[in-house]
């Protein structure tokens, strides 16, 4: 009796729809919702929406870990993408490292707005609508450049026609009758045109948003045409804070510069390593006097401070941060990733690899015989950077400051393979991690975090190594200061060198290849976790097939597992595959050779 009056209902309700709407209006989207470009113009909130889609696929937005596909560490999840990438299930048809549907998806959206910008009535007053334009322009010009670099990071390389090749570059909005069958441009085209657009976002955008007092702050270009404080604070002030900025835009061109002048893809490109530490240093000029002077002291601690970060102000950067995401309040990152006797299910799992890459308190490599080094006693002395990324045996961790034991012989599920959810190499990954979070589910304790999406640090290391290769361990190019500056403060900043002589950064001062090293080294264990590791590799050409290790502790001997998970890539896989329906469907999208 029950189910026949409730289908009478719904009959009822359906009879009533179709009297009202009619059956056309039922099947049918109503005329009002589909938007013409001419609807668009008197609709800017309707217009904005495209340049959002830029924003919710930012390839930037979330962490992706992908370090569990090289040699800094590996996952306990057996469905994990990246480690079933790494291990040799890497094709075109499989690509957990596929950007090119979403962020081209995305690009037509860009396209699309940039196309009507001019014409949106976008506020009643002009002068306001007129900054407005160039806000929303510049915007989409500068998200467009970031789009084309995390393109080229994912999907350039040397196609079947022996050119090194990027994306098809679209600019202009696809409809039905488009020809989608183009080829792809060529890596140096990719990067001109990202150069392009860099250069029309820096005409139209400042290089901060922020609330401006009086006229004589306004802009000159826009003081001449009689704007006030207010109508400019109304379009560039607070409310836009950590949109695409002129200083984001430039983090973008410098990145990408220095993608190009990196050995797998020089040969293909016109950019030099000169070019990269120049574009390098205008962003980090900014930073006002000295940069390196400028270097946010507690900058490898960004994501501790749980208090600073909830009170941290919508759209305000910490001094470490360029650019990030808004913060949130939450426990994902440590529910993933706390040992199991935290509530956590342990996930990324560092390697032997990477905490080895920590040198001594004293800057010398732990294989260096003056090191001081005692393979009894691992983690003595050692740079304090690995304590403060890395849980290994005996550390303290959660809310409580909790002994993890990661020992083979342990008591308890954090020690090696003790479950699923157990380390695989004897480690626990500790940074980004908030210690004051309880993850247990009967008495949960969230904090807040954010995700950067450029930091500085990233920027000096970017700058120390293109100078580098360009001038040598201490040459300036036209700037002020070496790469040898930089790692020096980056290392001090780390306790390195504070109260006696960082030896081996000196025995690096006149000598380009141990600098090299030494460089790379430094942004393998400042950047670990943060999904560079996947991309330095394959742009620097180096061994992409070392084995990840780890260690078993029993009875308080430490063993190293030489192989915990092998690296099964072939040469081809320093760079990325066009997926695989694309190169179906279009016969003139050539494929990277090997895929």
């Amino acid at each position: 009796m029950k189910n026949r009056n409730r289908i009478s209902i719904i009959a009822l309700f359906v009879m009533l729809l179709f009297a009202q709407t009619g059956c056309q209006d039922m099947f049918e989207p109503a005329i009002e919702n589909h938007k013409e470009n001419s609807d668009l113009y008197n609709m800017p909130a309707w217009a904005t929406g495209l340049l959002g889609h830029a924003y919710i696929s930012n390839p930037l937005g979330s962490w992706s870990f992908n370090d569990v596909a090289t040699d800094d560490a590996v996952s306990n999840n057996p469905t994990n993408g990246y480690r079933l990438m790494a291990t040799g299930s890497w094709r075109s048809n499989n690509n957990p490292m596929d950007r090119w549907q979403y962020l081209r998806a995305s690009w037509q959206y860009i396209n699309q707005f940039i196309d009507i910008a001019d014409e949106v009535n976008w506020a009643a007053d002009p002068l306001v609508a007129d900054m407005f334009r160039d806000r929303m322009k510049g915007d989409a010009y500068g998200m467009r450049a970031l789009y084309m670099y995390h393109l080229l990071l994912n999907h350039a390389g040397w196609a079947e026609d022996g050119q090194l090749r990027g994306i098809p570059i679209v600019t202009e909005p696809e409809d039905l009758t488009s020809d989608f069958n183009i080829p792809r441009n060529t890596f140096q085209e990719c990067i001109d045109r990202l150069y392009a657009d860099v250069d029309s976002a820096l005409k139209l955008l400042p290089e901060d948003y922020g609330a401006i007092a009086s006229e004589d702050l306004v802009p000159a270009k826009y003081r001449s045409l009689g704007v006030t404080a207010g109508q400019y604070t109304r379009v560039f002030g607070d409310n836009a804070k950590n949109r695409m900025s002129a200083r984001i835009a430039k983090a973008v061109r410098a990145q990408a510069a220095l993608l190009a002048a990196s050995p797998a893809y020089s040969e293909g490109s016109e950019v030099t390593w000169e070019d990269a530490a120049d574009m390098m240093a205008v962003v980090l000029d900014g930073l006002g006097g000295n940069p390196v002077e400028e270097l946010d002291p507690d900058g490898n601690k960004w994501y501790i401070n749980s208090e600073a970060i909830q009170n941290l102000p919508a759209g305000v950067n910490p001094g470490e941060i360029l650019w990030r995401g808004n913060k949130e309040n939450n426990l994902t990152l440590e529910r993933d990733n706390y040992p199991p006797t935290l509530f956590g299910s342990g996930r990324v799992n560092p390697t032997q690899n990477l905490v080895d890459a920590f040198p001594m308190a004293n800057g010398l490599p732990i294989d260096d015989p003056s090191s001081g080094y005692d393979p009894a006693n691992p983690y003595s002395n050692r740079d304090s950077r690995l304590a403060l990324y890395i849980l290994y045996n005996g550390s303290k961790a959660g809310p409580q400051n909790s002994v993890i034991n990661t020992a083979a012989d342990g008591n308890d599920n954090n020690g090696l393979n003790k479950t699923e959810t157990s380390t695989r190499t004897g480690y626990y990954m500790k940074k980004l991690l908030n210690q004051k979070v309880n993850a247990n589910p009967s008495s949960e304790t969230p904090a807040y975090h954010y995700k950067p999406f450029i930091r500085y640090t990233e920027i000096f290391l970017g700058y120390a190594e293109a100078a580098n290769e360009a001038w040598g361990p201490t040459g300036t190019g036209s700037h002020s200061y070496s790469a040898y500056d930089v790692i020096k403060a980056i290392r001090q900043r780390a306790g390195i060198g504070v109260n006696t002589t960082d030896t081996y950064l000196e025995s690096a001062r006149s000598d380009k290849d141990k600098m090299r090293e030494l460089i790379h080294n430094e942004r393998r264990i400042e950047l670990c976790f943060e999904g560079f590791r996947f991309w330095d590799l394959r742009r620097w050409k180096n061994d992409i097939t070392e084995p990840a290790k780890g260690v078993s502790i029993t009875g308080g001997v430490h063993t190293i597992l030489p192989q915990v998970e092998i690296r099964a890539y072939q040469d081809h896989m320093y760079y990325g595959p066009i997926p695989y329906g694309e190169v179906v469907k279009f016969s003139n999208l050539l494929q990277n050779q090997g895929w």
